[in-house]
């Protein structure tokens, strides 16, 4: 099964979405801060990261940044989770190379959805 890096300063939320992710069958790793996710994800080559947009220090939009400049990891899909919902923020994450955008609050069951869609794998029911 594919391997997900969290990356959120919240410790609630990044244990929620752990959860609900090793439920499915992934392998999840995680990271509270940017520098820490930027080297799992050069170390590790996660399949697939779930980033959050504000984050003390590098927020998610500067990781985002530094992931597509590196060859290592400039491939691996991101999908921006943050509570950040202005219309520049989404068209920012976005023109910055990730794959998808979701607002917080969300709901668990839809990031699976977008993160199996992502890694191209069949839908099946929660």
């Amino acid at each position: 099964m594919a391997t997900i890096l969290v990356t959120d300063d919240d410790s609630l939320l990044r244990d929620l979405v752990e959860f609900k992710l090793i439920q499915r069958g992934y392998d999840v790793l995680t990271a509270e801060e940017g520098e820490t996710a930027l080297t799992i994800a050069a170390e590790r080559r996660p399949d697939l990261i779930v980033l959050d947009g504000m984050m003390p220090g590098m927020d998610g939009f500067q990781v985002l940044r530094r992931l597509q400049e590196t060859a290592e990891t400039a491939t691996i899909p991101v999908i921006m989770l943050t509570a950040r919902r202005q219309e520049r923020d989404i068209v920012a994450g976005l023109s910055l190379g990730a794959r998808d955008y979701l607002v917080k609050p969300f709901m668990p069951e839809e990031l699976v959805a977008r993160i199996r869609k992502i890694l191209g794998e069949p839908a099946r029911p929660a």
